[in-house]
């Protein structure tokens, strides 16, 4: 009989323990959703004639190394602050540089006399504006903030 209960209770505790063990797995499965990165995308002024832009050009023009677009219209790099999270994600997800990688090249091309700094935007509000409203300009936003006045860049 004690064989028996010995062996009911091993097998409860098992089950017990699968059960938290499942409990925690959901748990930390919600808790990473939660916490993902937001998708960012690359936007442009919607009369740039690129609808899509390979991946190396895209880093020349936030590292302000590549300055006209195909047909010599000049690019305006717009860009958050550096401590904004969006430009973090974008850079290390579409630019595979970190931030800071960026803001040496910046610094680089100021100090050196052959550049000038992006210009820096306040919100994703201003920089849709500002995009949207500047020829030849360039910039980045959450997918899931994407408005009509800009035209999104698939990366390539």
């Amino acid at each position: 009989m004690e064989k028996l209960l010995a062996i009911k209770f091993r097998a409860s505790l098992a089950w017990v323990l699968l059960l938290k063990l499942l409990a925690s797995s959901f748990f930390f499965a919600v808790a990473h959703a939660e916490t993902a990165e937001p998708v960012m995308v690359a936007i442009a002024h919607p009369a740039t004639s690129q609808e899509s832009i390979p991946r190396a050009s895209l880093r020349a023009i936030f590292g302000m190394l590549l300055q006209k677009w195909p047909g010599d219209t000049p690019t305006r790099v717009f860009v958050l602050r550096d401590d904004a999270p969006e430009h973090a994600t974008f850079s290390k997800s579409l630019l595979q540089v970190f931030p800071h990688q960026l803001r040496m090249a910046w610094d680089r091309q100021v100090f050196s006399g052959q550049g000038q700094y992006p210009e820096v935007v306040a919100s994703t509000q201003e920089m849709l504006a500002r995009v949207a409203s500047t020829p030849g300009a360039i910039g980045y936003v959450k997918a899931s903030e994407v408005n009509p006045n800009v035209r999104v860049l698939k990366i390539r």
